[in-house]
C-alpha cells in the first residue's frame, strides 16, 4: 500500500515539476513582481491554450501531491 502511494507521489512530483517549468514567465524578474503585481492579478487573463492547460495540470498534481503526502504521513 505504501509502496504504491510512494510511486504515485514520485510520478505526481515529476509531473508537477515539469508542468511548472514549461509554463511561460509572466513577469520581468524582481522588478516585475514588485511593480506589476496588480496587473498580473487583475489585468491580463491567460489564454485558453497551452498555458491554461499547464496551469490546470500543475494545480491538479499539486493537490494530488499534498493529499498523498498527508496520507503517507498518517499511515506511517
Amino acid at each position: 500500500m505504501t509502496l504504491a502511494l510512494k510511486i504515485i507521489l514520485l510520478i505526481a512530483s515529476i509531473i508537477l515539476i515539469v508542468s511548472i517549468l514549461l509554463q511561460s514567465s509572466n513577469s520581468a524578474g524582481l522588478s516585475g513582481s514588485i511593480g506589476g503585481g496588480a496587473e498580473q492579478l487583475f489585468g491580463k487573463k491567460r489564454s485558453s491554450g497551452y498555458d491554461a492547460l499547464l496551469s490546470k495540470i500543475a494545480t491538479v498534481t499539486a493537490v494530488l501531491f499534498i493529499v498523498i503526502s498527508i496520507v503517507l504521513v498518517a499511515i506511517e
